[in-house]
């Protein structure tokens, strides 16, 4: 792959619409269904009677299918190429939204996880697709700012997603908590089965939707992309190269996303059942996720214009890092929506984490590069991993102090940025 010049296309695929178009729609589809998980938390939590822990299984279902699946997408890719393999994973979402269905009608949380692990699992093939696609379709020193617009896209999506389906599922939910403790076993059940049964008629459109999206993908003018070709500078360089492994800064990346992930998820989607703890009515928490992502889209935009004229991606990862850190101490140190607010502004922090960690680790690979993207999908299960700890630590101490655990995650990241990314041999 030539990483100096934008792809070359052919020019009958460059009519209709313009391949960064195509997978914009594809990264608001990844945030529409990603961030879903926010509201699915506290919600399931009343209607499956959840502990901290257990609720916190909706981000680990979810997450850890990009560990599982990571490899086999690139198989998948590999046979299929890159579009017909978007398109296959849109399917899979729709089939794991399609499960919820029953999961509501029989108010059974394993049918609701199993879901989340098939969702997650079409997003890790449309992730190992389009990630190291959107990075390559230009100069490599402007692949932060492309990957911010993508960004855009995706966290817009995930601002709409929760107060869409918050509405619905969270509709009343303070009062419903309320009674619940004076009601008798019969009528317990008859009401959280009303409650599970909310996200029925919303998750139905979303399996239409998915199902046209696929085939407007499959029927699209996306272009086919090369990753296996080197221009002459890193074919030299790689000469000695046999392994994936030998690319340290590419595993240290690796880590890194997986942290980044953790903490982005966190902030994300505990944020609600957080502002619930911090005695904040559930009708007015249930819009803590969207000022989350509104934040991440400002610092998005901050990227798009800032990198890489005014800011260079080591530098924009660095200072995310330190902000991390900063508003995760003050999270703690305070209470109330002051504490919550703190959380919220994390989205800032996190915002331009994940385009600077992609070009950074992907450097140089070359002929791995497919192999690196998925190593680098693996490091999502950060999402599964940091909110599951979070949640014991919540049950062990309090869902405040647990908020610690995000220091060390930004901590590691900030080494990432000033060193890590460095290291070659």
């Amino acid at each position: 792959m030539h990483t100096s010049t934008p792809l070359t296309i052919s020019p009958t695929v460059r009519k209709g619409i313009p391949p960064i178009a195509i997978i914009g729609a594809l990264f608001f589809i990844f945030g529409f269904i990603t961030w879903l998980n926010s509201v699915l938390i506290p919600y399931l939590r009343i209607a499956c009677e959840l502990n901290n822990f257990e609720s916190y299984l909706v981000a680990f279902a979810f997450y850890i299918s990009y560990l599982v699946m990571a490899v086999p997408a690139a198989i998948v890719l590999k046979s299929s190429g890159f579009k017909k393999g978007m398109s296959i994973g849109l399917i899979i979402i729709a089939a794991g939204a399609l499960i919820f269905i029953p999961a509501a009608i029989t108010r059974t949380y394993t049918l609701f996880l199993l879901g989340l692990f098939v969702q997650g699992s079409g997003l890790a093939l449309l992730q190992t697709a389009s990630n190291p696609y959107i990075t390559i379709l230009g100069p490599i020193e402007s692949a932060a700012s492309r990957i911010s617009i993508m960004g855009i896209c995706n966290k817009l999506a995930g601002a709409i997603a929760p107060v869409v389906l918050g509405a619905i599922a969270l509709k009343d939910a303070d009062k419903l908590k309320v009674r619940l403790v004076s009601m008798s076993v019969s009528e317990k059940s008859s009401q959280l089965n009303e409650l599970a049964g909310r996200v029925i008629t919303p998750y139905i459109i979303i399996v239409v939707v998915l199902l046209i999206l696929s085939l407007w993908i499959y029927r699209s003018s996306l272009p086919e992309v090369d990753t296996d070709r080197e221009d002459d500078a890193v074919a030299a360089a790689n000469t000695s190269k046999v392994s994936v492994f030998q690319f340290p800064h590419l595993l240290l990346g690796v880590l890194t996303l997986f942290l980044y992930v953790g903490a982005e998820v966190l902030a994300g989607d505990s944020i609600i059942s957080y502002g619930s703890s911090q005695h904040i009515p559930l009708s007015t928490a249930k819009f803590f996720t969207t000022c989350t992502l509104m934040a991440m889209i400002a610092g998005y935009i901050v990227g798009v214009i800032s990198i890489p004229k005014y800011l260079s991606q080591e530098k924009a990862l660095k200072l995310s890092a330190i902000l991390g850190i900063i508003l995760s101490v003050a999270a703690v140190s305070t209470s109330g929506y002051t504490s919550v607010l703190c959380i919220a502004l994390l989205g800032l922090a996190n915002s331009l984490m994940w385009p600077a960690i992609w070009p950074l680790a992907l450097a140089g690979l070359g002929r791995f590069t497919k192999v690196g993207s998925s190593l680098l999908i693996m490091g999502i299960a950060g999402g599964a991993i940091i909110p599951l700890i979070y949640g014991r630590l919540a049950d062990s101490f309090s869902p405040q102090e647990a908020y610690w655990i995000l220091v060390p995650c930004y901590a590691s990241i900030l080494f990432y940025s000033t060193l890590g990314h460095k290291i070659r041999r």
